[in-house]
C-alpha cells in the first residue's frame, strides 16, 4: 500500500533526525576538562591578586617610609623616674660611675673647673675631689679594680687615679685621635672619641686592641659621648640629642635606643638658669638600678626603663643621629 510505505518512510526520517546522546565516559571526560580549566584560571586571577596587593602593601610601607621610623617599638624605650637625687649644678659632667655603698665617682670638664671626685649618691654632696690643671680638659671615667681611669679631651692622654684618696699616681697615652667616653667590662676599656668609632683598648697597655663603627639601619652613629657597660651592652649618650644609644659590644650595631627628652625639658620648665646637654650614664650592677645626668644639671635620676608599645611617629634618626662633628 502506497500511504503505508510513505508513512514508513517519513518515520524513518523523523528517527535519523534526532540528535545523537553522548556516552558516559565521554561526558566525565568533557567535564574533567571543564574543571582543570576553570581551576587553572581561577589559580592564575588568585596569583595576579597576591601580586597586585603586595605592590600595594609595599608601595604603602614606602610612603609611611618617608614621615615614620620604620624601627621596631621594642627597640624604643621611655624611661620613668623612680627617684631625683641633688647633683652639683656646677659640675660640667664628662663621666659618671657607681661604686658601692650609694657612692659615686664623676670626672668634670672646662679648663680650669675639670676634676675627679667621689660623691655621696643622696645628698650630691662631693666627698673627696681632686683637681686638673687648667690645661686638662676632663672627659669619660671608669673603674677598673682599684683604679679609677680618666680621658681627657683633645689630648691622647690620660690619668689613672687612686679610688681610696684620688690620687694621680699615673699619666697615660692612648691610640684615640681623642678622648670623649670611658667604660669597662671588668676586662678590657670601651673608648669613645666623639665620632662613630668604638676603641676596645687593653687596661694594661693602653694600647687599642679592637675598633667598630657603631651603625643603625646602614648609618654610623657619630658624636659617641659618655659611655657605661650595661647589661652585656655598651651604652653611649650621643652627643646633642637626648638619647642613649645601646651598643652591642659584638658588631658595634645599636641594639636599641632610650628616649630621654622629658628630663631635660622638665628641667627647662622648672629652672632659670641655664642647663647643658645630657650627659652621664651609671649603674649599679648589684641593685640594678641606673642613674643618669647632665651637664650642669641640678639633679641626678634613677630611672627604669619601659618599652615604648605606642607606635612611634618620629624619625629616630633625625632625633638621635646628628651629623658627624667637625673635629678641627
Amino acid at each position: 500500500m502506497p500511504g503505508a510505505k510513505m508513512r514508513k518512510k517519513s518515520n524513518s526520517r523523523r528517527v535519523n533526525s534526532l540528535p545523537q546522546q553522548p556516552s558516559m565516559a565521554s561526558s566525565l571526560a568533557s567535564s574533567s576538562r571543564f574543571l582543570l580549566h576553570y581551576r587553572k584560571i581561577s589559580a592564575l586571577v588568585f596569583f595576579i591578586l597576591v601580586v597586585c596587593l603586595i605592590v600595594v602593601l609595599n608601595t604603602s610601607l614606602r610612603k609611611e617610609g618617608v614621615s615614620q621610623s620604620d624601627v621596631p617599638s621594642n627597640r624604643l624605650y621611655t624611661v620613668e623616674v623612680v627617684n631625683e637625687f641633688p647633683h652639683d649644678p656646677d659640675a660640667f659632667t664628662q663621666g659618671l660611675l657607681y661604686a658601692e655603698n650609694d657612692t659615686l665617682f664623676e670626672s668634670t670638664g672646662m679648663n680650669g673647673a675639670s676634676s675627679v671626685r667621689k660623691v655621696t649618691l643622696q645628698t650630691g654632696k662631693v666627698k673627696a675631689i681632686q683637681r686638673m690643671p687648667y690645661s686638662d680638659f676632663g672627659e669619660g671615667l671608669t673603674l677598673l679594680g682599684d683604679r679609677l681611669i680618666q680621658v681627657t679631651w683633645r689630648q691622647s692622654t690620660g690619668y689613672i687615679y687612686d679610688r681610696h684618696n684620688l690620687s694621680k699616681f699615673e699619666k697615660f697615652r692612648h691610640d684615640m685621635p681623642d678622648g670623649w667616653g670611658l667604660a669597662t667590662d671588668g676586662k678590657i676599656l670601651y673608648g669613645s672619641d666623639g665620632s662613630s668609632t668604638l676603641y676596645q683598648i687593653d687596661p694594661q697597655t693602653m694600647k687599642v686592641v679592637k675598633k667598630q663603627i657603631v651603625n643603625y639601619q646602614g648609618d654610623e652613629v657619630h658624636r659617641l659621648n659618655e659611655l657605661e657597660y650595661v647589661y652585656d651592652e655598651v651604652w653611649a649618650n650621643v652627643w646633642m640629642t637626648d638619647c642613649i644609644a645601646r651598643i652591642s659590644q659584638t658588631d658595634g650595631s645599636v641594639l636599641g635606643w632610650i628616649l630621654l627628652p622629658n628630663l631635660r625639658e622638665g628641667l627647662l620648665h622648672n629652672l632659670k638658669k641655664q642647663i647643658d646637654v645630657l650627659n652621664g650614664i651609671a649603674w649599679d650592677r648589684d641593685g640594678d638600678r641606673l642613674f643618669v645626668t647632665g651637664k650642669l644639671w641640678p639633679k641626678l635620676y634613677e630611672i627604669k626603663l619601659h618599652p615604648l608599645k605606642t607606635p612611634f611617629n618620629g624619625d629616630i634618626k633625625q632625633m638621635c643621629m646628628p651629623p658627624a662633628f667637625p673635629f678641627s
